[in-house]
């Protein structure tokens, strides 16, 4: 066919020759014009220099600042209750008293002897300055009011120990008995927590003991109350490192007038060790590739696949080490859509890194 026509292979070679030559260089133009029309859009943001706290996370369970269980110290039946369930006393407030009809009479015929002594001393005393009287007398009268008084003084603990008081200002648990009952020592009859500041203990790995102090501050934060952060400061370190965890106990104080916190939450504590000043990028921006870290940096439009070294971690942040510099542009959204080389598109007018960081320290 191709002899009828007047082709020879030799002229149809050389024609696919030249058509291949045209095919590869002349759409270049067409094909870049089609590659800038599918650049992936991604949002980027300018790596800086900027102030990076680093900072230690610890458990803790908040404690009352002063917590006792009320109870009788002796046995006998209860003859009047004068607190009501969640009530806020005073240090020394009667909360109930016991029977106390014995040890009040004890106490009166104690009271009568002794003022019977007193007179007796008196007039051997008035005596004495006459010589009327032997000094044996007189010694045995000042002997007899002393043990008298000595006896009023335990007759007046024993009565004392019938008045149920407040141990110290706080705010008082469920009552758990009822008024006429027979209670001995132990019978719990409320709690009392101081609750106007709160005690935190928390343990950290002894490495971090040169980054703690007395007088620190630290952040605790419970789930009950989300987003809301008490401020604390730690009171004590204390001398011993657990031989069995490597770890030692940090004991901090945080004021409740408030009231939102109560004995037995689980707080989560933040304590700041130091501030750098750091290169850091959104955390959004790495690409992890087995080991390693990489980021996408912006150069001429197109994405360039970079390996980083970084550091310290913060919520919504990282530090970087090595692999960029201040002022690189990088992608922080989009990552996943683009590989090395990849022609961007970049959404935001101005690459500013300011809105990503404040909200990830937020």
């Amino acid at each position: 066919m191709f002899k009828r026509l007047g082709f020879s292979p030799l002229l149809i070679g050389v024609i696919a020759i030249v058509g291949f030559l045209i095919y590869i260089n002349l759409p270049k133009a067409s094909v870049d014009q089609q590659r800038g029309s599918r650049a992936t859009p991604v949002m980027t943001q300018i790596a800086g220099i900027e102030p990076f706290a680093i900072t230690l996370q610890a458990l803790g369970t908040a404690k009352a600042n002063e917590s006792v269980m009320i109870t009788p110290q002796q046995a006998d039946v209860i003859t009047e209750l004068h607190f009501s369930d969640g009530q806020q006393v005073e240090k020394g407030s009667l909360l109930a008293r016991l029977n106390n009809k014995e040890q009040q009479a004890k106490l009166n015929e104690i009271d009568i002897n002794l003022a019977e002594a007193q007179r007796q001393l008196a007039r051997f005393e008035n005596l004495s300055l006459s010589n009327s009287t032997s000094k044996q007398l007189l010694d045995e009268r000042q002997a007899r009011v002393k043990a008298l008084t000595a006896q009023r003084e335990v007759a007046q603990e024993n009565l004392n120990k019938t008045l149920i008081t407040a141990p110290f200002s706080g705010k008082l648990g469920l009552r758990q008995v009822s008024l006429g009952a027979f209670v001995r020592p132990g019978d719990v009859l409320t709690t009392l927590d101081d609750l106007a500041t709160i005690k935190v203990d928390f343990a950290i790995s002894e490495r971090h003991l040169p980054s703690v102090a007395d007088g620190q501050t630290v952040f605790a934060e419970s789930v009950a109350y989300p987003g809301v952060q008490f401020s604390g400061i730690i009171t004590n370190v204390d001398s011993r490192i657990d031989p069995a965890t490597r770890s030692i106990n940090i004991r901090t104080v945080i004021n409740n007038e408030s009231g939102q916190l109560r004995p037995g939450m689980l707080l989560t504590v933040t304590l700041q060790k130091r501030v750098l000043s750091a290169l850091v990028i959104d955390e959004k921006a790495l690409v992890p590739d087995h080991k390693d870290q990489f980021v996408f940096k912006v150069t001429d439009g197109k994405a360039l696949k970079t390996q980083v070294l970084i550091g310290e971690r913060r919520p919504g942040t990282v530090q970087i080490l090595s692999g960029l510099d201040s002022g690189d542009e990088v992608v922080v959204q989009g990552t996943l859509r683009i590989r090395n080389g990849s022609t961007l598109r970049v959404l935001n007018a101005t690459a500013n890194p300011a809105p990503a960081l404040e909200r990830s320290q937020g």
